[in-house]
């Protein structure tokens, strides 16, 4: 059994992490309200441009567009969105295992990575991640942020060094639900189940370009993988929140019943020691009478 000492040291260095867990609950949930009233609100936004795009380019008829084609041979862009910091629970490695186990093979991908954790996670098990100096914009994105990252990926897929751009992120459903969310964004994939229904006229109708079908997709195509690169951050941020509100939240609670299991354990230890000088008070004393 412990001693009394190692009981109190033990119980002394659990109460100090306490301390420190509740604050960065209580610092995790001031974050959590202000990037979940952004992501809620943001959210049709992103949504509306989504099915709009998608609507607009199951009509395009038979265009021919490098951004409705494919970028060549190169290889499949993934933008993993993390975080900079663990103590989130699980939120990023179920961004990383949604990944590493899904449909998309680990040598035809390059990794855009936004955060420290996903970038240095999936280097570390072999994948080739681009250099870039992404990692601050978790830390406070906004729509430039999310404009340069889109530069970036058009860039190399224009130039034919990714085919495909998809976008992993962490979505925030609710306080405690957080979806890991794998999103394709070029060549834009039309879903009919995620295009909103329209009339059967306009349907039929093919969608009218004006300069030109070129002209209006390179405008168009760069501010929807903007946008969904921005929604994705502002989703990505809460969930970090949530997550990490609710890990540090279950890490208090845990160290409370550890210091209650500890003190119980103090309590007998010290019961023990009374009793045992006791005795050997008594014994003492029977010995001389």
């Amino acid at each position: 059994m412990a001693s009394m000492r190692d009981i109190k040291r033990r119980k002394t260095s659990i109460q100090s992490t306490q301390q420190i867990t509740k604050a960065m609950k209580l610092v995790s949930t001031v974050k959590l309200q202000r990037t979940k009233a952004h992501a809620e609100s943001a959210k049709p936004y992103f949504d509306s441009m989504y099915n709009t795009v998608c609507s607009v380019l199951s009509r395009t008829g038979e265009v021919q567009h490098p951004y409705l084609q494919g970028g060549g041979s190169g290889k499949k862009a993934v933008v993993v969105i993390t975080s900079n910091r663990g103590l989130a629970g699980g939120y990023n490695s179920n961004v990383v295992k949604m990944i590493e186990r899904g449909e998309l093979k680990k040598e035809d991908l390059r990794i855009y990575a936004i955060g420290k954790k996903g970038r240095e996670t999936l280097a570390r098990h072999g994948y080739e991640v681009a250099e870039s100096d992404l990692d601050e914009v978790m830390e406070n994105p906004t729509y430039a942020d999310a404009m340069r990252i889109s530069q970036m990926l058009l860039k190399d897929f224009e130039n034919g060094e990714i085919s495909e751009i998809h976008l992993a992120y962490t979505f925030y459903k609710n306080t405690v639900s957080h979806v890991p969310t794998l999103l394709q964004l070029l060549p834009v994939s039309i879903d009919k189940d995620d295009v909103k229904e329209e009339s059967e006229a306009s349907s039929k109708a093919l969608m009218s370009f004006e300069p030109n079908e070129e002209e209006a997709l390179n405008l168009i195509v760069p501010k929807y993988v903007t946008s969904l690169i921005y929604g994705a951050l502002i989703q990505a941020i809460a969930s970090e929140n949530a997550a990490r509100m609710q890990a540090m939240d279950s890490a208090t609670s845990n160290a409370e019943e550890m210091i209650d299991k500890l003190s119980l354990q103090y309590n007998r230890a010290r019961q023990g020691s009374i009793t045992q000088e006791l005795t050997e008070i008594i014994a003492g004393a029977e010995a001389i009478s």
